[in-house]
């Protein structure tokens, strides 16, 4: 049995305050490309995890072979079930990317075991059983249902800390909007050099030192998403919702995370702005950026290319308005 799920855009948390009674928030996009493909067949006994020639990026082998065997173990622990599993990784992307790699690793290898085994869960159900939407629930409904997705976060009295997903024991938050994003709108990507991931106790101590936001962060953040970045989404005004993109980084959480890049990575996003672009966003923690367009602008993308470091990578995907596909 075979899973192709999407990667996703990371456009944003919403609530780091909890002044309302709640945390976390947030806002993403399921990309068509880069996917996570994985196969699995049921064994004896033991996990044995083997990867497609072509994949040759070691950051992601790496977080291929801690996660796989973790979930594995996890998921059959409290299955109550003895076996084994074979898997091979036909397609991977870079962790710690910004693109949300470890939350894809975890739930196609939760639901190809569990699948496999005759069960049937929701993502939401397997997200909690094996440890992710702890924050953020884009990627859970990302792999569920595709799209562009808006989710409610946390009530403080389920969640009463300011965690990041990694280290946070809180199910996946509820899915509070989800629309088709137009499919006649590209969308670049770029991943400029800046190798300053944010992982384990560094990002722990990151969302500690520097939460809570101020409260007026959030009522900003949030009247931009209800009234602009919606609305602007659903009349299909692709200039409006790009200024959106710009806005939600001059506020909030998102503005933090970028305070705390190198700035060299404020600089390649003024520059990609200034080629043309209609908005510039960062996703999560970077370093992943990404732009909207259409045949009106479409030279931003040759011009990423000369804007960033020579072998950077800079491509062309659509959103995925559609969660994983399993082949079986």
């Amino acid at each position: 049995m075979k899973i192709k799920t999407p990667s996703r855009i990371h456009i944003t948390l919403i609530d780091l305050n909890g002044s309302y009674r709640r945390l976390d928030g947030g806002v993403g996009l399921s990309l068509q490309n880069p996917q996570f493909v994985l196969e699995a067949k049921e064994t004896d006994s033991g996990v044995n995890v083997e990867f497609d020639n072509k994949i040759v990026d070691q950051g992601a082998i790496n977080e291929c072979n801690a996660k796989i065997p973790n979930v594995t173990q996890n998921v059959l622990s409290k299955l109550d079930i003895d076996t084994g599993f074979d898997f091979k990784v036909h397609s991977a992307y870079p962790s710690h990317s910004g693109l949300g790699s470890g939350t894809q690793i975890s739930l196609a290898t939760g639901k190809l075991i569990t699948e496999i085994l005759g069960h049937s869960f929701s993502s939401v159900e397997l997200s909690a059983m094996v440890g992710r939407g702890g924050t953020s629930g884009i990627g859970t409904y990302s792999f569920e249902l595709g799209g562009f997705i808006v989710d409610g976060g946390h009530s403080k009295e389920e969640k009463s800390d300011f965690l990041p997903s990694s280290a946070s024991t809180a199910c996946p938050p509820p899915l509070i909007a989800r629309y088709d994003f137009p499919e006649d709108w590209d969308i670049m990507i770029a991943i400029p050099p800046v190798d300053d991931h944010v992982s384990g106790i560094n990002e722990v101590n990151l969302f500690q030192d520097n939460c809570p936001i101020p409260k007026t962060d959030v009522e900003q953040i949030s009247h931009i998403i209800l009234m602009n970045m919606l609305p602007f989404l659903i009349e299909h005004n692709i200039e409006e919702f790009g200024r959106t993109i710009d806005a939600v980084h001059y506020t909030g959480f998102q503005k933090l995370e970028l305070d705390l890049k190198p700035p060299i990575m404020r600089q390649y996003m003024d520059e990609i702005r200034n080629a043309g672009t209609y908005g510039v966003g960062m996703s999560s923690f970077g370093p992943a950026l990404y732009t909207v367009f259409d045949k009106n602008n479409k030279d931003i993308v040759k011009a990423t290319k000369e804007i960033l470091p020579e072998g950077s990578p800079v491509f062309v995907t659509k959103a995925q308005n559609h969660g994983s596909i399993i082949e079986k």
